[in-house]
């Protein structure tokens, strides 16, 4: 129990919709007023006929874990899984309506972008702050003033009023305070995202380094690939529960499992954007030659893609472009035009080889697609996050290494050839 920093003991968070806490104190008065007299409320946002006040919606039932010294712990759960919702209760910037949470030192909290800067207050300034808040006195914040300056790299700017950072000197600074103020307990959600990638595995490192001292980590991502390199342990929420706590590897299948990375996908229900999906819509994709969503090196995916065409095109294409698990665009295949008539139902099965994709995490985006006669692209309809597979790492087809995506990237070229 020495080596206990963190019981989270039957945690349960219930909201109230539609109540305080939507917006300015006199959007909410004038709000409340509206609803005394039966009024429309002038506050509903354009679009919604109905709000529903009062509605109870519980975000998190019966929640129990603990963190000792040396974990790090990934929280994993699809969007509204109350992943969020934990933290902020971790850190006390909300109570718990039920359950109890017992923390032993000091917690240092990256939950959002600025969280406990003050804009006006110079970076140098808001370090002593978030010290103090810490309960560090003036000379402990003093004496990792250089480092925590160092790390984040913006020694340029310590002296400028925060309120004229980018987002990404935002986070350096916040991680470089929160990181080096001897925190017990390190809790990061999802802001990595906005630094650079050089930052993003410097701060990943660091992390670690905070594990390994006999401190604790408990991290936020939806990249996989960075939780598996940092965590030791897995915590998977699914809708408000906890569904597994245990190794990285199972939470990751389970949270894979839960969103896009399924065998077979409603695409009519997912939300497009830019009005496209009028003409042409795609409606279903059905994977084969997989059970989870995982492929050898060099090996082949196929999936069936069913669509609607509601007008004639002769010159239709299945275009796909493949992402990292950071949603950055590596490479781009098409189908061969082939042609749908005006109200027809269309099934086409597509084989995709992956040759030369690296081991790693990668999304699939899809479109429907025609060329003009000068050479332009019209789109159809387009799915941003299709599905999400894995090629797993065999060093035998690497020649005995073990691929490194930060290093090498996504892509495996073929030998170079001695002359």
């Amino acid at each position: 129990m020495e080596n206990r920093l963190l019981e989270v003991e039957g945690v349960s968070k219930q909201y109230r919709l539609g109540m305080i806490g939507g917006g300015t104190l006199h959007g909410e008065l004038t709000s409340w007023f509206a609803r005394v007299r039966g009024k429309e409320d002038p506050n509903t946002k354009i679009g919604r006929e109905h709000v529903s006040y009062g509605e109870r919606f519980w975000a998190l039932r019966d929640v129990s874990f603990n963190v000792d010294r040396g974990d790090a712990v990934a929280l994993i759960g699809r969007n509204g899984a109350g992943k969020s919702t934990m933290l902020k209760l971790i850190s006390r910037i909300t109570a718990p309506t039920e359950g109890e949470i017992r923390i032993r030192g000091r917690v240092a909290s990256l939950l959002e972008i600025g969280t406990g800067f003050h804009p006006e207050l110079s970076g140098r300034d808001n370090v002593y702050l978030n010290g103090a808040i810490l309960g560090m006195s003036r000379a402990e914040t003093s004496s990792k003033m250089k480092d925590i300056i160092e790390f984040s790299e913006i020694e340029q700017f310590i002296d400028t009023p925060v309120k004229r950072y980018s987002s990404g000197m935002y986070v350096k600074l916040a991680f470089a305070v929160a990181a080096h103020l001897d925190p017990d307990l390190m809790i990061c959600d999802e802001v990595l995202a906005v630094g650079d990638l050089a930052f993003q595995q410097k701060c990943l490192t660091k992390m670690s380094e905070i594990a390994r001292s006999g401190r604790a980590v408990i991290y936020v991502s939806h990249n996989m690939r960075t939780v598996s390199q940092l965590c030791n342990r897995g915590l998977y929420l699914e809708n408000g529960r906890l569904g597994y706590d245990g190794t990285v590897e199972r939470a990751i299948e389970l949270y894979g499992g839960s969103s896009a990375r399924s065998l077979r996908r409603n695409l009519d229900e997912v939300t497009r954007t830019n009005y496209r999906g009028q003409t042409m819509r795609m409606l279903d994709i059905e994977f084969h030659n997989t059970q989870a969503l995982e492929y050898e090196q060099d090996a082949a995916m196929e999936f069936t893609l069913t669509s609607v065409a509601h007008i004639a095109d002769p010159r239709l294409r299945i275009r796909l472009i493949l992402q990292n698990s950071i949603a950055t665009p590596i490479a781009m295949t098409q189908t061969e035009p082939f042609e749908v008539a005006a109200e027809e139902t269309f099934t086409r099965r597509v084989r995709f080889p992956l040759n030369g994709i690296a081991p790693g995490e990668y999304i699939i985006k899809l479109s429907l697609v025609s060329g003009t006669p000068r050479g332009k692209t019209m789109y159809y309809d387009t799915i941003v996050d299709v599905s999400r597979f894995i090629v797993t790492d065999d060093p035998a087809v690497n020649e005995g290494f073990i691929w490194s995506e930060r290093l090498w990237g996504n892509m495996r070229l073929k030998p170079l050839e001695l002359q």
